[in-house]
């Protein structure tokens, strides 16, 4: 698990490598048992995780009531349709398909972060 800290967006930005690290990260379990519950601002979650599935963490996500209203958004290499309406059935808030060239894709990831945790006004 990797904490950054961005000129543009005030707040530290944690990647997980894979669906297990993701959910002890969240639930403050595994590696992660002294940090206790935290609620994240935004989850930016890809589908294709190793060991667990980005739809997994979701499913689990949606399924604790302290994280019902958690924004999530699916950023993924996918475009196919039963991803895109498996994602929004289990409750992801955006669903964007990652650009493919480097660039495009941070300021893609700066935008989002700007849009949800500047711009937009979330219930707490």
């Amino acid at each position: 698990m990797l904490a950054l800290r961005r000129a543009n967006i005030p707040n530290d930005v944690v990647i997980a490598r894979d669906g297990a690290e993701a959910l002890d990260f969240l639930f403050g379990t595994g590696a992660y048992a002294g940090r206790g519950f935290q609620l994240p601002k935004l989850i930016l979650l890809d589908l294709n995780l190793p060991k667990l599935g980005g739809l997994h963490v979701l499913h689990r996500i949606r399924a604790d009531e302290r994280m019902k209203l958690l924004p999530v958004v699916i950023l993924t290499s996918s475009k196919e349709d039963r991803d895109l309406l498996g994602g929004y059935t289990a409750g992801a808030n955006s669903y964007i398909v990652k650009p493919v060239e480097f660039t495009q894709f941070a300021d893609a990831v700066k935008q989002l972060g700007l849009y949800w945790l500047v711009l937009n006004v979330h219930p707490r």
